[in-house]
């Protein structure tokens, strides 16, 4: 194994020498622009894998937050290029924009250098099953009927990412493990979960309505994987709270894997057979 510098607390972390390879791995909500994305992590995480097939589900670039303020470290650079050298050696790169990157759905039906532009998408998995891809803003009333409201909800949420950030440079100090703060509020907060729940809801109809097995989305960065009835439904997460993505083995089974706890994992010297799941189908 080699080593190689990567998360935050500017450690080295040992780097598996063979990729893991899978079928498919579905990214969504990155937010290159914003200073709350995780770019070292998903930067080892690029580094680290290796896919016939690459989703990006949308929100990878914060056009929202960069038209505030200009902020563009090398990281999100890099982040950019790994994408990049995917697209250009085999990997079918596929990008289905969401609201804060909507500038890029001007672009639907068009490929550059290699990355598919699409308003959404459908992946058949290895066993057959046909999932609807989208960002999934399409079904958030509130970004739908009063954009206003959303971007002020966004500015609240970029201060608690802020108070994120500060929270983990200082567990890192004590030698404690990322945490996200934001994802535990999310939990806590009753008319949260509400919205997440009539969100799910509003997806899987949609996947219904269009005769296919499942759906998966990005957009309120809550990674999940279940069952509604008979349709699945599939949430990625995010690249700025929780560091998940979500992956398609060479048999089909679906698994989200959530990067920060690997990253711990190997910082510690362990060697995990396999990368931490939520949960799989």
């Amino acid at each position: 194994m080699s080593e190689v510098t990567g998360m935050n607390d500017g450690k080295k972390l040992r780097t598996l020498k063979n990729p893991k390879k899978y079928r498919t791995i579905f990214l969504s909500d990155i937010h290159l622009g914003f200073k709350g994305c995780q770019a070292d992590f998903l930067l080892d995480f690029l580094s680290r894998t290796e896919s016939d097939f690459l989703y990006l589900v949308g929100d990878i670039f914060d056009g929202w937050e960069m038209k505030k303020k200009s902020y563009w470290p090398a990281s999100h650079q890099k982040v950019v290029n790994a994408i990049l050298k995917k697209a250009a050696t085999g990997t079918r790169v596929i990008y289905t924009p969401g609201n804060h990157d909507e500038s890029a759905r001007h672009y639907c039906g068009h490929t550059f250098d290699n990355i598919e532009i699409r308003d959404t998408a459908m992946h058949e998995a290895a066993d057959g099953r046909k999932l609807l891809v989208l960002h999934g803003d399409q079904f958030d009333t509130v970004v739908q009927c009063n954009r206003f409201l959303s971007k002020a909800g966004s500015t609240m949420y970029g201060r608690l990412l802020t108070l994120n950030r500060v929270i983990n440079a200082v567990r890192g100090l004590l030698g404690l493990p990322y945490w996200s703060l934001a994802a535990h509020l999310k939990h806590k907060v009753k008319n949260v979960v509400s919205y997440i729940g009539r969100f799910e809801e509003a997806v899987v109809n949609s996947a219904r309505s269009q005769g296919v097995q499942g759906v998966v989305c990005g957009h309120i960065h809550h990674a999940e994987i279940t069952m509604f009835g008979d349709t699945l439904y599939c949430n990625t997460g995010d690249w700025v709270e929780s560091c998940t993505a979500m992956v398609e083995n060479r048999n089909g089974k679906l698994e989200i894997l959530k990067w920060t706890e690997l990253a711990e994992l190997i910082k510690s010297g362990q060697r995990p057979k396999r990368a931490p799941a939520l949960n799989a189908a």
